[in-house]
């Protein structure tokens, strides 16, 4: 997936303006990249489009454990949002990291974050 067709599908699914979009996509992947163990964060950015990676800041630090609430929370205040439009960013960032990268590759995302993050990552259902 190309870096415009991403932020066009965080802009449409957020409901946000596309550089709001970039933001919200910034924020979430550094906070994800906080998140993830290992080797990971490389993993995960080797996958993302190229202007995308560096937000996936692999091996800088120990990995932080903390809940969706607190993620959001987290996306929030970098991103300068309230909790809502965080929420609904976080939701299309991870949506659109979903699609953009191998099953494999989502799956090992997945197994390092609790069942709640799941949740989350969902798409919508008819």
């Amino acid at each position: 997936m190309k870096h415009g067709e991403f932020i066009k599908h965080v802009h449409e699914r957020a409901g946000v303006p596309k550089d709001m979009a970039e933001t919200l996509t910034r924020a979430t992947l550094e906070t994800l990249a906080d998140r993830l163990a290992g080797g990971e964060p490389h993993d995960l950015a080797s996958q993302l489009p190229p202007e995308l990676q560096h937000y996936v800041r692999p091996g800088e630090k120990v990995p932080e454990r903390f809940g969706v609430e607190e993620f959001i929370g987290r996306v929030a205040a970098a991103a300068k949002v309230d909790g809502e439009t965080a929420r609904r960013g976080v939701r299309a960032v991870l949506i659109t990291v979903r699609e953009a990268v191998t099953p494999g590759e989502w799956d090992d995302v997945m197994a390092q974050l609790p069942a709640e993050y799941s949740e989350i990552a969902e798409p919508a259902t008819a």
